[in-house]
Parts: C-alpha cells; structure tokens; sequence
C-alpha cells in the first residue's frame, strides 16, 4: 500500500524512529514535513536522523508557527504525484492544514485518517468551527493518543472508527538507564516548553522548600523564560537552577543521565490540560529515571507505576514527593525499573508502528 503521512512533528528526528518501522511492513511510505516549525520555544529545523527504507521530503509552509492556519501550498501537487492510498494526516480536525489536505485526498481518491490529542470539548469560534465538522462527517477513520481525546471525538458526534494509539514512542536502545552516577547533588530535571500551563514556577516553589541542596535542570524554551529566572532569584535559588535552551531531540537521552528525577507538574486551564504526560514522562521513563507528576489530563494514566502522582497545583505535595524520592535511593530505582518496564511494554516505536499499520490495513480491507 502507498502512504503519505504530512506531519510538521516529524521536523524532530527523534519521531522518525517510527516512520521506518511503518516501511518495514510492506509500506511505501513518502513523510511530508516543513524545513522547520517554529513555536513559543523556538525555531525547530528538521533533523534528519532516522529515514532507512523511506522517502522524508520537506514541503514549503505558509503562516509557519501558527498552529491553526499554518498550510501546505504545494502538497495537493505532491499527492498527485505521489498517488496514495491512504493519505494519514497528522492534524487536529479544526486545522487549516488538515482540510486542505483533505480536499487534496479526495481529488486523488485516497482514504484519509487524522489525528487528534484534544481532550477537552471545545466548540470553536467560526470558521473552525465548520472545518471540524467537515472533517468529523467526511473522515472515517482517526486516531486519537489518549482514551480521553477519543471520547472528545464521540461528544462531537463522531461516528467513524477510532483506534487509540499514540503519536510516537520511544527506541529503547537510544533512551536507556545511565550505566552509572556520577558524583553530584540531587537533580530534579524538567523538559517543557516554558508557559503557565507547564507549571516549571510551582517546581521552583517546591524546590525551594525543600532542605538540603537540591539542584534544577530546566531545558525548553517559552515566552515565560524570564519571569522564571526572575523567580528563581527571588527564591534564593541562585546556582541551583539550571536553565538549558531547547536541545536537539536526538541529545535528549543525554540529558536524562543528568536527572534523578524528571518533575511534570502541569496544571489545567479552560483550555488545555496535559495531553501525554508529557512526552518527556516516556523518555524518561525508558532512562530509568521516576517522573514526579501532577493529575493533569493524561499524566496518571500515562505514567502509570513509573512515578508519582501529585494533586496539580499543590506545591506542598509536590515538595513532598521530590523529597520522598530524593531520601529513598531504593525507592527511586524500584520506580525507575518500573518506569522503563511500563515504556517498553506500552510506548515503542515499534508497537506504534504495528498499531498504525493495522488501522492503514483495516481502511482497505
């Protein structure tokens, strides 16, 4: 069968993992995705990094960076050339991206499939509003990362089929366990885009609290950079907090050997709660390092018996539990075995390719 895949995700070459174990199943598979994203962290150019037994092409973008109204302008040529069938576009339904490239798969009679991390029902302003029931009533097939976003797509009246499977995973071998320590304070790492929403400012609160040195490693960026900083001085956190720009994916494995924690305390606005843990949970997870996480959105269901789980918004419990696990050096290498044995039973690329793959095979059978 023949697959193109638009994504602007794929611009981390850490995702393309995944990409190769979908060509391996007897798929001819052309990923599509800009020379770069850009977003509150940053710009993000593509990384070529894992692209055996594949085509990975870019493709220009227009408005790139805005989430909702960035397009593709010459993805309906490349469909034609290419002649799909099944066209996986990696999009919310109330994007531009997504109807244009649904119009262009039903110009070249391809089946097309979408996918969604949207966890809270929302009716949109007009015209997404329109677009996303367009794409409900003419797309029979979506996949959604989490339980949560598929019920999303049944209380909007959603009647296709929907497999639940998430965006991408991990590779094992890249993101393992350090082989040891090295000699340093007690580290509490945090990977996130730097916005209200991710909580790093109640991290900062709960480190503060807690006796003895405790050091912060913060990597991402974000519009709330500097409010942090600030925040962290005025704490009297000084030296402790680190703050590393956003990273290369493919050095992300690195960066989990300089944790003893990793700390995902997300909290939940109107408009948005966690949608996968975050990702960074699974990575972390697969290095053996425990995640301290709040009950925002997927957080619990995702890490699972690999971390801890805090009320969101309680910096006393959240204190808590950083120092439950920086006191208890057994304790954090029984969550941290776990950890990985929950991301290499659930959250491999490989797995997510086997999923994907069966729902392409399903569309055409």
């Amino acid at each position: 069968m023949r697959v193109l895949m638009i994504s602007k995700a794929l611009v981390a070459g850490i995702y393309q993992r995944k990409l190769e174990g979908i060509a391996a199943q007897d798929v001819d598979l052309l990923a599509l995705t800009p020379p770069e994203w850009r977003d509150e962290r940053g710009v993000q150019p593509l990384e070529r990094a894992y692209t055996n037994g594949y085509r990975l092409e870019t493709l220009p973008i227009w408005l790139n960076g805005s989430y909702h109204l960035h397009v593709y302008p010459t993805l309906a040529r490349q469909m034609r050339a290419f002649r799909p069938h099944i066209v996986h576009i990696d999009e919310e339904p109330y994007n531009l991206a997504s109807w244009a490239a649904l119009a262009a798969a039903k110009r070249v009679g391809a089946q097309t499939l979408f996918f969604t991390w949207q966890n809270i029902c929302r009716a949109y302003p007009i015209p997404f509003r329109w677009g996303e029931r367009w794409m409900l009533r003419e797309v029979r097939q979506a996949i959604a990362g989490t339980e949560s976003a598929a019920q999303v797509l049944r209380d909007k009246g959603y009647t296709g089929d929907v497999a639940v499977i998430a965006q991408f995973g991990i590779d094992p071998d890249l993101f393992r366990p350090a082989e040891a320590r090295p000699d340093r304070p007690f580290t509490v790492g945090c990977a996130a885009r730097l916005v209200p929403e991710k909580g790093v400012d109640l991290l900062l609160r709960a480190v503060a609290r807690m006796d003895g040195v405790t050091a912060v490693r913060i990597i991402g960026g974000g519009p709330q950079r500097q409010e942090l900083e600030a925040l962290a001085g005025s704490l009297s956190l000084g030296a402790r907090v680190t703050f590393v720009e956003q990273v290369p994916s493919m050095a992300m494995p690195g960066q989990y050997h300089q944790f003893d924690v990793l700390a995902a305390p997300s909290r939940t606005t109107p408009t948005w709660k966690e949608q996968f843990g975050p990702r960074a949970g699974v990575e972390a997870m697969a290095s053996g390092v425990p995640v301290v996480g709040s009950d925002s959105g997927a957080i619990p269901g995702v890490v699972g018996e690999g971390g801890l789980i805090v009320p969101e918004g309680d910096v006393e419990a959240l204190t808590v539990a950083l120092c439950r696990l920086r006191d208890d050096a057994a304790l954090r290498a029984e969550i941290g075995r776990r950890g990985r044995a929950r991301a290499l039973t659930h959250y491999t690329h490989e797995q997510v390719a086997r999923a994907t793959v069966a729902v392409y095979q399903s569309m055409l059978d």
